[in-house]
């Protein structure tokens, strides 16, 4: 008897055996791919989470905007420095001239001054006078941008606050304009006995504080119209031209005229030769218009106040005062 030999599986062939292969293994890929597309992906590590993250929402699948959520107008854009500054801006001054006390310089004081005043006596040649030289000197301040003048002479008793005071008087009277008259003669104040206001209590004659900074504005000026104001002093200081000399005292002038929008602000200062105050104080004003006194000025007074004046500030003109004919008085400018 011939024995039975077991039969062997048939193998398959190897190329049928890769193409199984090949098959099973696509099935899986495409069965794991369809999986991960389907499946939930985790924000760190999946991919297709993260492509379609960067593809934009089409209009109508956005969400609706957050109420929680400032727009972008509104945000403030501003550099914290610019928002400092802005926060800690001042408030607008309001215009001295709307607060600042009034003093009369009419009617009774016209029996007490002690100079005459352009204001009372305005057919007189001293008015006329005094009419031109503020037309002259308007011209000449115009010309050039100019509105700060310092008013002197040469020596004591040349009559420096005389023709500041009436000056400021006639200046007054152009419409539509301010001026500003103030007493800098910290030595010898004189422009409140000029105006006869030496004994009212309607003004804070405290120069030397409203100068350092101790007095306000509006507490210091007084309105003698609502085209005149006036910075009066009525006590003495024998070291004017120390405070003259400082800092914070040019920076209240800037301030008194800008704040008071004036076209023109008048100085009264002491003598150029008596002492160095006005030297001290000419880089705060743009010229100067020196008072000779006819009885007592020479010309060697003037040569030195010019030679002084020179290279510091401009000098505006020379006005002549107490001529040989009393009635007579000459200026120009």
């Amino acid at each position: 008897m011939t024995p039975v030999r077991p039969t062997r599986p048939s193998r398959p062939s190897p190329a049928k055996v890769e193409t199984d292969v090949h098959a099973e293994t696509r099935e899986s890929l495409t069965a794991r791919r369809s999986a991960r597309r389907f499946q939930p992906a985790d924000d760190d590590t999946s991919v297709a989470a993260s492509r379609v993250a960067r593809q934009p929402a089409s209009r109508e699948s956005r969400p609706e905007q957050d109420a929680s959520v400032t727009p972008a107008a509104q945000i403030d854009i501003a550099p914290p420095l610019q928002r400092e500054a802005n926060a800690s801006l001042p408030a607008a001054l309001p215009d001295p001239w709307h607060i600042m006390r009034h003093v009369e310089v009419t009617g009774l004081n016209e029996r007490r001054s002690r100079l005459p005043l352009v204001d009372f006596f305005r057919s007189s040649p001293t008015a006329r006078a005094f009419d031109l030289l503020r037309t002259r000197m308007l011209h000449s301040l115009r010309a050039h941008g100019w509105k700060r003048v310092a008013v002197c002479g040469p020596t004591p008793g040349c009559g420096a606050s005389f023709t500041a005071a009436n000056l400021a008087l006639s200046l007054a009277r152009v419409p539509n304009s301010r001026t500003v008259l103030m007493d800098m003669n910290l030595r010898n104040p004189g422009i409140a006995r000029s105006l006869g206001l030496e004994r009212s209590a309607l003004y804070n004659g405290d120069m030397l504080g409203f100068l350092r900074g101790e007095i306000r504005l509006e507490e210091h000026l007084v309105a003698a119209s609502d085209r005149l104001a006036l910075g009066l002093n009525t006590s003495t200081f024998h070291n004017a031209a120390e405070v003259l000399h400082e800092t914070r005292c040019a920076s209240i002038i800037d301030d008194l005229v800008e704040r008071t929008r004036a076209d023109v602000v008048l100085f009264d200062l002491p003598p150029v030769l008596h002492n160095d105050d006005v030297a001290a104080f000419l880089p705060q004003v743009d010229g100067v218009l020196l008072v000779s006194d006819g009885s007592q000025t020479t010309a060697r007074h003037l040569k030195a106040c010019e030679k002084m004046l020179a290279g510091h500030t401009q000098l505006l003109g020379v006005v002549l005062n107490r001529a040989r004919n009393e009635d007579e008085f000459s200026g120009g400018a």
